[in-house]
């Protein structure tokens, strides 16, 4: 599985979309994601994913099957993020705050609740409507979510805060995260995105999804590598180590911990 390519492209209206291609093979099967994301559709009521995955046998190269790659994302996204939190996070967190309201979003309450019994769950986005909507549809699975609109706030008293936003500068800052909080940092997809600031990551232990690709793909890592405020040597651990055993994960209750997954 070599490390996805990134293609950056000006839309007729002056929009800039990525082409993500995301390729993957054995003996036997031949995969590849194509996931487009156009930050404009917010602004039409449109998702801002759009993803196919295509199945193929890898010795004749016959198509096998083409899959609606845009649940699959969301739904892997949110279960790596939960995955990784079951290390990361405290065993005794009690206020999860999710930030953003598209795709991923909507599966990271569910996820990260599958794990954990939460006693608060707060979301907070940008579209009031949506916001609403939004805890509506989780309060019918018998999530007893509250939309909130003071972010600061929400995130000083969250002990697991899961973002999933495309935001282009950092909306999370350091200085309202909280000593044993768990940053889960899923919306930065390409150099000059970030969700989180510099103190934030300096004083985070950082761990993630894969390193090939964070260190590269996500400004979350990249930019604050580039300014030199932490070396790609920082990032104790990917998800396979914790899994494995070879990283224990989270090593103290003060300590914050921070995922940079890829989606």
């Amino acid at each position: 599985m070599p490390v996805r390519h990134h293609h950056f492209y000006q839309t007729a209206e002056g929009d800039e979309n990525t082409l993500i291609l995301m390729p993957v093979w054995n003996q036997d099967y031949l995969g590849m994601k194509q996931v487009t994301v156009a930050p404009a559709n917010a602004s039409k009521n449109m998702p801002s994913i759009y993803a196919q995955y295509i199945l193929s046998d890898s010795k004749t190269g016959e198509p096998l099957a083409m899959m609606n790659a845009t649940e699959l994302t969301a739904r892997r996204t949110a279960c790596a993020s939960a995955l990784a939190a079951s290390y990361l996070c405290r065993k005794d967190a009690e206020h999860l705050l999710v930030v953003g309201g598209g795709k991923v979003a909507q599966h990271l309450v569910q996820a990260h609740s599958a794990l954990r019994d939460f006693k608060k769950v707060s979301v907070w986005m940008r579209n009031p409507t949506k916001l609403e909507d939004f805890v509506s549809d989780l309060k019918k699975q018998g999530i007893l979510a509250e939309g909130v609109t003071n972010l600061e706030e929400a995130a000083r008293q969250a002990d697991l805060i899961s973002c999933a936003t495309p935001a282009k500068t950092p909306i999370i800052k350091g200085g309202w995260v909280k000593p044993g909080a768990h940053l889960d940092l899923i919306g930065s997809y390409k150099p000059d995105t970030r969700e989180t600031d510099d103190v934030a990551i300096q004083k985070s232990s950082i761990f993630v999804d894969s390193r090939a690709g964070a260190l590269h793909e996500s400004g979350e890592l990249a930019i604050p590598i580039a300014s030199g405020i932490i070396s790609k040597n920082d990032v104790k651990a990917d998800i396979v180590e914790l899994v494995k055993g070879i990283h224990p994960g989270r090593t103290s209750e003060d300590e914050i911990t921070l995922l940079n997954p890829l989606d």
